[in-house]
């Protein structure tokens, strides 16, 4: 049976709730999602949780569940204070409570259990596919165990402690949040910034299965499309000695089988494979099967559904014999933007798996290929869709922390001061991290380290993932504190973009940028000034416009070794205004064919450049300069400088980063201007090459041609506005500038070049 046709024909049995849905009710909350005002204990989350391992019989457990929160340590309450609605955390709106829980209390749930008759003779396992943080679980009475983390699924065998096939399941969770150093991503107990409410208990789904006691646990496909071949890892639990495991498969009309006894890898050909990619997401579906010998013939023990993609991840040299990140053997420039995955209703988890498709069918309508799954990990339903629509997602592992000053800012260099426990509970939950979703083609490298967060043995750490899973990349860190490991050299620059130069070892990639912002009253978690971007516009046409700008400049940088770019974000988050869509959904801040457009050029060849007016890289150009403010019209032709000093560029304070300083510039501002001749206008594009350290605005013959924010380093092309395109005219020109520096070095050079399209 295919997946898809195995995933619509799933037994979903429903087991009654303690009490009436119909008093159930959202908390308040700031902002609701159309999915969310659709939630009812009813259709909550009832879809199948574990694709990567299909079976037909299951009981879903999510809906109304009895809830209470007491002092830490106390025992299990005699009285409940309500309902909750699973799998929604105690914090969220979509929970029908949106209470805090703090590091001295506990969380309990509570709800009856019932096996259908069916089900008799076999193994009953209690899954839960994730609970943050400290998870312990009785059933009846009977304590079946402790398990710690945010994110990774767990089980319990529950068919010994059940009672005529019934049960009180009973769960107590504790969650220190940021008293503690464990892994928890962006939640802190008092949000802010780019901090989130915290979030505690059951965020996923809970439900059962049968299962015979020889049954599959897990399936793992390894593609070798340079070979043609797939090598299937199938894990089983309670086999006899002689059983064996078959995996079947479609290709084309046929249907084909590979078997090997128990614990032995399966090595399958493929016939003229095809290729997943963004373009070409193809995926097989195979069934797996335990077998067993039985006198002269063979019967099925145990089956399950599952699939796979043919495509290999790897780095290795483009046609410039730059290091690029290579898919199926080939350069693919990636773009996607940083994804948080955070609901104002739901908080980590999405309303409804229809609102998470949604998010990452927008993504794919705005061009993108890939996304930057930011410090969680998402509900498996969420893999499924970018591994069914073509979507390549860097996977970050949560962050862990251990004191504010060491998450806020960039560290020194200095790992975080975790203790040997906070580092065996790290590793616990990244390796249940990559066990969790190795298996889902679309992941194209792990990220363990965002930036200076709780980094420890840094190193050894990377190292570890790429011997874990060497059919992957490793990013790490992304961003700040780089240790001289992992695939790829990662920077975050706002609003950028920017790289590192290109390195004979490890790839340039541009972990984050962008960041533009802007509030739309009606769809704001907070109506206050807390709201922010790292660039807050003010119009739906200057967000516009200043993403295409950064798109442009992002496309020489590829031509220079740039392999991929992260944008943030994909929505507002809380009182982050930064995204593509509001926090809510309800408006995607771009149109989707004209967004599409801008990255489609940035699959083609990148342009090459050709100088029209020199910098002062390699001789210094004279320039009329004042640190005095000038009068009016001091940008326009006809303005009189005389009375300005004259100096060679770069004009700054010696030490700038990638200046080279010829005079010397130290107040705030600085306004400068030099005559330029143009022997004809270029036929190509005309752009700055400039260097800027901080906030320049750039004008031509009078006219404002770029406006820049922060500090370079290096010397970037920037694009003119329409309007400083159309002011450049052969003959003479004049451009001047205004930068505004306000701490650290200082620098400011500007030419001009044509870029010339590539081929």
């Amino acid at each position: 049976m295919s997946l898809p046709r195995c995933l619509a024909v799933l037994a979903l049995l429903a087991v009654p709730a303690a009490a009436p849905a119909a008093d159930w009710k959202p908390a308040p909350a700031p902002l609701m999602t159309k999915w969310g005002k659709a939630v009812t204990p009813e259709n909550a989350w009832r879809e199948y949780p574990r694709p990567q391992l299909v079976r037909k019989d299951w009981q879903n457990l999510n809906g109304l569940w009895d809830y209470a929160i007491t002092p830490k340590g106390a025992a299990k309450p005699e009285t409940w204070d309500g309902q909750i609605l699973v799998p929604f955390a105690v914090e969220a709106a979509l929970s029908g409570v949106g209470k805090r829980v703090s590091p001295e209390q506990n969380l309990w749930y509570r709800r009856a259990v019932e096996v259908p008759a069916g089900w008799k003779g076999k193994r009953v396992l209690l899954h839960f596919q994730a609970v943050d943080w400290e998870a312990t679980v009785w059933v009846n009475g009977k304590e079946l165990g402790t398990h710690k983390g945010m994110s990774d699924p767990f089980s319990f065998d529950v068919t010994d402690a059940l009672t005529d096939g019934k049960g009180e399941v009973v769960v107590r969770v504790w969650d220190p949040t940021d008293t503690a150093s464990q892994p928890r991503g962006k939640q802190v107990m008092k949000p802010g910034g780019i901090w989130y409410t915290p979030v505690t208990g059951i965020w996923q789904t809970v439900w059962m299965e049968p299962v015979p006691e020889a049954h599959i646990e897990r399936v793992v496909a390894t593609p070798d499309i340079d070979t043609g071949h797939v090598t299937f890892a199938v894990t089983c639990r309670g086999t006899q000695p002689g059983d064996s495991v078959m995996v079947s498969m479609k290709n084309g009309s046929a249907t084909i089988g590979n078997g090997a006894r128990v614990g032995t890898p399966i090595r399958a050909r493929v016939v003229n494979p095809e290729l997943w990619s963004p373009d070409s997401p193809h995926l097989y579906d195979i069934s797996v099967t335990i077998t067993r010998k039985v006198g002269d013939g063979e019967v099925r023990v145990d089956e399950a559904g599952s699939y796979f993609a043919m495509r290999k991840v790897s780095v290795g040299k483009g046609a410039d014999g730059v290091l690029r990140l290579l898919l199926n053997n080939k350069p693919l420039f990636q773009v996607g933007p940083l994804d948080q995955g955070w609901w104002p209703d739901g908080l980590l988890t999405p309303p409804s798996e229809d609102a998470l498709r949604y998010d990452l069918d927008v993504l794919k309508k705005l061009g993108f290929n890939m996304l930057r799954k930011h410090i969680k990990v998402e509900p498996a339903a969420l893999y499924r869709h970018c591994d069914k629509i073509g979507l390549l997602v860097w996977q970050d592992m949560p962050s862990g922390f251990v004191e504010k000053t060491q998450f806020v800012q960039p560290n020194d260099g200095k790992d975080a001061t975790f203790t040997d426990a906070d580092k065996k509970q790290f590793r616990a939950e990244l390796k249940a991290e990559i066990d969790h979703l190795r298996f889902f083609p679309c992941i194209y490298c792990w990220v363990p380290f965002n930036e200076g967060w709780g980094q420890h043995d840094t190193n050894d750490i990377l190292k570890w993932v790429k011997e874990y899973d060497p059919t992957r990349l490793v990013n790490g860190p992304s961003g700040w504190t780089d240790r001289g490991h992992g695939d790829m050299k990662d920077m975050h620059k706002y609003p950028g973009p920017g790289m590192f130069p290109v390195m004979p070892d490890r790839v340039s990639v541009l972990g984050e940028f962008g960041g533009l912002g802007l509030p739309l009253p009606g769809h704001l978690w907070k109506d206050s000034k807390d709201n922010w971007g790292y660039r807050t516009l003010k119009t739906t046409e200057e967000l516009r416009d200043g993403y295409k700008q950064l798109i442009r400049r992002l496309h020489p940088l590829i031509g220079k070794g740039l392999a991929a770019a992260v944008y943030t974000q994909t929505t507002d988050v809380e009182v982050e205004v930064n995204g593509l869509m509001t926090y809510d959904r309800e408006v995607l801040k771009f149109d989707p064919a004209e967004t599409a457009g801008w990255h489609k050029e940035l699959f083609g060849p990148p342009p090459t450049f050709r100088e029209l007016v020199p910098t002062s890289q390699k001789a210094g150009q004279r320039w009329r300069y004042t640190t005095a403010k000038p009068a009016d019209g001091w940008e326009q032709p006809g303005f009189d400088a005389a009375g300005w000093a004259e100096g060679e560029g770069v004009l700054g304070t010696k030490g700038t980063p990638g200046a080279e300083v010829r005079t010397e510039w130290k107040s705030p501002d600085v306004w400068a201007r030099r005559a330029v001749e143009l022997k004809e206008l270029p036929k190509g594009e005309p752009m700055l090459l400039i260097l800027h350290d901080e906030d320049a605005e750039v004008y031509v013959n009078g006219v404002l041609a770029a406006k820049v924010a922060g500090h370079t380093g290096e010397y970037m092309e920037v694009p003119l506005s329409d309007a400083g395109r159309k002011a450049l005219k052969a003959g003479p020109n004049v451009i001047a500038v205004h930068c505004h520096q306000t701490r650290g070095g200082q620098s400011i050079d500007v030419g001009l070049v044509e870029a010339v399209p590539g081929k």
